[in-house]
């Protein structure tokens, strides 16, 4: 019975020090995504733009969109689990090889101009079928980083369009990297590091019908 109950004893510790271990974890995991939402929200003193941005489309952005959201990693990964409970849209304004997980590309969507162009009725008809025509669904975009303004434009272009739920992942691929997050289309990109823009700041994408 003595050596039965030091057994009973023995795996009761074993059990508790393994529930230690992943509640220190997980609390580290929280601490390095408050860090890193610190560094996704850093104030590069921009304001938002009246409209589309029609400058380089790599350079400092605003920390806010207006009419739409701005999300964080620490954020996003819960909604990407059904948190939202319904479909969440996730739009690839960059067109890399390496995505987000069932990310959709939607470059075109990343042009200035007007809101009116041609570019926005595409873009409407291409917004319409992926979310079957349910201006609810919430809708993450993303690019490079917090210094690329075509996630920002497609996100402004969505928000003319009606949809309410507008999150602009303004972190993008650097976030995602630097969150040591599984990557889709390519290779894992190691921690911190997210792939590069061409020389043009783009690269080619499917073009929304």
């Amino acid at each position: 019975m003595t050596g039965e109950r030091n057994a009973r004893r023995a795996l009761a510790w074993l059990l508790f020090a393994v529930l230690l271990l992943l509640m220190t974890r997980v609390q580290a995991a929280g601490e390095d995504l408050d860090a890193l939402a610190r560094w996704e929200r850093q104030d590069m003193g921009v304001a938002p733009p009246r409209g589309l941005h029609d400058g380089a489309p790599h350079g400092p952005t605003p920390t806010t969109i207006p009419g739409g959201q701005v999300i964080t990693t620490k954020g996003l990964l819960p909604l990407l689990q059904g948190a939202a409970g319904m479909p969440v849209v996730v739009l690839d304004i960059l067109g890399a090889p390496q995505q987000l997980p069932n990310a959709v590309q939607a470059v075109p969507a990343a042009q200035g101009g007007s809101l009116n162009d041609q570019t926005q009725q595409g873009y409407g008809q291409f917004l319409q079928q992926v979310t079957r025509g349910n201006r609810d669904t919430p809708l993450v975009l993303y690019c490079q980083g917090p210094q690329c303004w075509m996630s920002y434009n497609a996100a402004v272009r969505a928000i003319a369009l009606g949809y309410k739920n507008v999150l602009w992942y303004r972190g993008g691929l650097e976030a995602w990297a630097k969150a040591g997050q599984p990557f889709a289309g390519g290779p894992a990109a190691g921690r911190g590091e997210a792939p590069p823009p061409d020389n043009n700041g783009r690269r080619r994408g499917a073009r929304p019908q």
